[in-house]
């Protein structure tokens, strides 16, 4: 059984910058054919998906963040990091990881998800 567990501070000022850590048990995220998504869910929106890694390293990112996204990983801790810059209190929301066979963006396993508000 897959787990992910997301970690990262649940308050962040505008202007900075938003680093949420996955930490993946269960599996390993160089496993092939994974990729491994961060996905959100502002206060009464839906789910946006926002990028994920590829079990080689590769990286992929939704058009409309792309410019301040940034998608990381440390093997040897089976862990997987984002980073969004520039944040605004737009970017509240709740923060999810997951894990995406194939990159279709249908994904199997699901982190708790973390609360992070933008504000001063």
């Amino acid at each position: 059984q897959v787990q992910l567990q997301e970690l990262g501070p649940g308050l962040v000022k505008p202007s900075q910058t938003l680093s949420l850590t996955c930490t993946v048990s269960g599996g390993s995220i160089t496993t092939n054919r994974y990729y491994w998504s961060w996905i959100r869910q502002p206060p009464g929106k839906g789910l946006e998906w926002i990028g994920y890694i590829g079990w080689a390293g590769s990286t992929y990112y939704s058009p409309s963040l792309k410019s301040r996204t940034s998608i990381s990983r440390d093997t040897s801790k089976n862990q997987f990091t984002l980073q969004l810059s520039s944040v605004t209190p737009e970017d509240t929301a709740v923060y999810y990881c997951a894990r995406t066979p194939g990159g279709d963006l249908h994904h199997d396993f699901w982190g708790q998800g973390t609360q992070v508000t933008v504000s001063i």
